[in-house]
């Protein structure tokens, strides 16, 4: 496993590559930061970096936009220009203020990880914030013409997911729930339905995933120092060790799997112990996986 950022992220998270440039897109959710990096054998280059003005969980690259992308952050969506210049997609607040996103999540929760499905809509989750009740997060679908569905009610920690090939599969996880789950997905509605358990965690919380062009799923376990390879039933393939405890999501590039980390959390014997914590790292796997699907969205629709 390969160190490939000099830097360290308080919680990197939601790699990928954007199919448009070939760079590598990454946040640091508690920064608000959106970066971007081109990895050129063992360094991972930083090229920009877009400041979105408040927690950012998820980003996707935007179809027919050459340099925009559409970002889950604070309590819902926007677009970042190349410029930085970030609006909000959908509602805006009802006193008239104009947030950094527009507002969907409920009271006391954030946006958290995202991805875009095979068809170009974009899924993104919410977390609960400390003090709120349990379950008071969602998944959420943005769309084309930016109107918002709520896919999922009832959750903790929403974070990975994915799609098999021809999009009849989605993997889901809740982090709370501690489990990967999967459902029967409807590619022409974005329907989710069917929920059913493909894996359970008892010695970590499952976080980001990737699904590679074997049909597998690649999970990063948080606090359990390793990422995890299953079949698309549910059967552990490989574990994959990390010199840090909090891997938090991951993504190909190539043969490459890449991974993020945070340090977010650990207390100075933790961080003397793992001192890599933040850090970006990559190890070569064998196996390749699908570059970012774009959201397919309407920039006309900007409010």
């Amino acid at each position: 496993m390969d160190v490939i950022s000099t830097e360290a992220y308080q919680l990197g998270e939601c790699p990928r590559i954007d199919p448009r440039t070939g760079e590598l897109l990454w946040v640091d959710i508690p920064a608000g930061r959106l970066h971007r990096g081109r990895w050129h054998g063992a360094t991972l280059a930083g090229t920009a970096e877009h400041p979105v003005g408040a927690h950012i969980g998820a980003v996707a690259p935007v179809a027919g936009d050459g340099t925009g992308w559409v970002v889950a952050a604070d309590r819902g969506f926007a677009h970042v220009a190349a410029d930085g210049t970030v609006r909000p997609l959908g509602r805006t607040m009802p006193d008239g203020d104009t947030p950094p996103t527009a507002v969907i999540t409920a009271p006391g929760t954030r946006m958290n990880d995202g991805a875009c499905d095979p068809a170009g809509r974009f899924l993104a989750g919410s977390r609960i914030l400390p003090g709120t009740a349990p379950g008071s997060g969602a998944l959420y679908r943005l769309d084309p013409h930016t109107t918002v569905s709520t896919v999922l009610t009832g959750v903790g920690c929403s974070n990975g997911i994915g799609w098999n090939a021809g999009a009849t599969a989605m993997y889901y996880i809740d982090s709370l729930a501690r489990r990967l789950d999967v459902f029967d997905y409807d590619p022409a509605t974005g329907a989710a339905t069917g929920r059913r358990e493909l894996a359970a965690f008892d010695d970590g919380s499952p976080d980001g995933l990737c699904v590679d062009d074997e049909g597998c799923v690649w999970v990063a376990v948080w606090d359990a120092w390793c990422v995890r390879r299953f079949t698309a039933t549910g059967r552990l393939l490989t574990t994959l060790d990390l010199p840090v405890p909090r891997p938090t999501a991951v993504c190909l590039v190539g043969t490459a799997l890449v991974v993020t980390t945070a340090w977010s959390g650990l207390d100075p014997a933790a961080l003397a112990e793992a001192p890599l914590s933040g850090r970006i790292f990559a190890v070569d796997v064998g196996v390749t996986g699908p570059a970012a699907t774009a959201w397919a969205g309407d920039l006309g629709e900007l409010s």
